[in-house]
């Protein structure tokens, strides 16, 4: 059984709302609201182990939380051929390589 603890919360609050809504990564379509924020969170916990649950119970493979996945730290990404251009130009303006402008445009 998959442990609900190893997914990836977050709670951000909601204007509209007035209240803290806890969210789960793998889990897009599912939120807990509530006004305390830690409440919130353990809503979410339990709402997303009440659906690995009943996922398991019907032969559904619940999704692999992100902490459990590898990253190779690559990954590839389709721009313009004018915009690959101007990118590496202005690495080459700034004497580093494109890969570590990008990498420090992302980061900024």
């Amino acid at each position: 059984m998959m442990d609900a603890r190893h997914y990836t919360y977050r709670v951000i609050w909601s204007p509209e709302d007035a209240e803290y809504v806890g969210l789960c990564a793998e889990f897009p379509s599912l939120s807990w609201l509530h006004g305390n924020q830690a409440k919130a969170l353990a809503g979410i916990v339990r709402v997303v182990g009440e659906t690995v649950s009943d996922m398991e119970a019907h032969g559904e493979a619940p999704p692999e939380p992100m902490s459990a996945k590898s990253y190779s730290g690559k990954f590839q990404v389709r721009i313009p051929p004018e915009r690959h251009k101007a990118l590496a130009m202005q690495a080459a303006e700034q004497g580093i390589s494109l890969n570590r402008y990008v990498t420090d445009k992302l980061c900024a």
